[in-house]
């Protein structure tokens, strides 16, 4: 008689599979853009059968928006961390520019147009664009507006700068990733710097001089 006992497949908790989903959808959408995400695709990516998907996601239209809503959440976490670990603001602003200066940014810069011109048509992630950008704008307020209190930066209106330097840095992306022929000055690649130095009251060459992205 035969003692073995049949592998159990393990069922996973609907927390744990949604969270999976979701994670599966956002690499989708880096990789291949938010309309390649249907319930088929994604049911793919994960060896499952669609059905499984629609259980968490009946509407293909908010799983795109948690894709997009997940992935632009962690890249806010990754180049501009709300906890700084004891660096100062002027070293922490360096830091960010850095890391977006970087190839592993292309992606998400890709996504972030890729929902603006989708979000025209569809509702739902819109909503989730806007939340987003509100996000990002109050991220980088807080950290000007704590920079002006420590004395580091100088500026009447920290929510101006920080709007200000985001739409520079987005006008960037939009101009590398749709037009890009590798020929742009230099200059041009600094823009969002050379604006925040400039709106934060900084010497030229604060925000790049020896910056470690690490």
């Amino acid at each position: 008689m035969s003692s073995s006992v049949p592998n159990k497949r393990i069922r996973k908790s609907p927390t744990a599979r949604r969270a999976e989903i979701v994670a599966a959808a956002s690499r989708v959408a880096l990789t291949e853009g938010l309309e390649c995400i249907t319930l088929r695709r994604i049911a793919e990516e994960l060896d499952v059968r669609p059905g499984l998907i629609s259980h968490y996601f009946p509407a293909v239209e908010d799983l795109v928006a948690e894709a997009y809503g997940d992935a632009v959440a962690s890249e806010l976490d990754a180049l501009l961390p709300a906890d700084r670990a004891g660096a100062s603001p002027t070293r922490h602003l360096a830091r960010f520019f850095a890391r977006a200066s970087g190839p592993e940014f292309d992606d998400i810069s890709r996504l972030w147009l890729n929902a603006r011109h989708l979000c025209r048509y569809r509702p739902v992630l819109r909503d989730r664009v806007a939340v987003q950008e509100a996000a990002w704008r109050d991220r980088l307020e807080t950290l000007v507006r704590d920079g002006v209190e420590r004395g580091e930066f100088r500026t009447g209106d920290p929510l101006v700068a920080a709007v200000q330097i985001l739409v520079v840095l987005d006008g960037l992306g939009m101009l590398v990733n749709s037009v890009d022929t590798g020929d742009d000055p230099p200059e041009v690649r600094r823009m969002p710097v050379t604006t925040a130095e400039r709106e934060l009251g900084l010497p030229p060459g604060t925000l790049t001089a020896g910056t470690d992205p690490n």
